[in-house]
């Protein structure tokens, strides 16, 4: 398809300016345009790219493959698994301390349902 052909040459940029552009037009044609670059795959293609070297690099550099990894600092390394573990353990606390604040919440809500309902027997009566 030469029309896809002439975008890709432009690069992403076009790609995205045909979306806004098509959204702004009328609507259809601005959903057709994502659609065709999500499921084309060109979207993908963009997330890759982006990431540069920095998320693509290998247990010495920085990114998602050094969690995995040491830093070859065996200092540095103790301090980060103790940092992660506080860090983990206070919010397991924490979300154990929003679970008991929902259980008041909902125990007070009951109460008070309760209370209204009997307020309302009594006066029927």
């Amino acid at each position: 398809m030469p029309f896809v052909d002439k975008m890709d040459e432009y690069g992403k940029g076009a790609w995205i300016a045909l979306i806004v552009l098509g959204f702004y037009v009328f609507w259809p044609i601005g959903l057709t345009a994502l659609a065709f670059v999500v499921f084309s795959g060109r979207g993908r293609s963009w997330r890759m790219q982006s990431r540069g070297h920095w998320h693509n690099t290998g247990a010495r550099g920085f990114g998602r493959g050094r969690r995995m990894g040491g830093s070859g600092n065996a200092a540095f390394d103790e301090y980060r698994a103790e940092t992660i573990k506080r860090l983990e353990d206070e919010q397991k606390e924490f979300v154990e301390y929003l679970e008991k604040l929902r259980q008041a919440k909902d125990k007070s809500e009951f109460d008070q349902f309760m209370a209204d309902r009997r307020g309302k027997s009594d006066l029927a009566a």
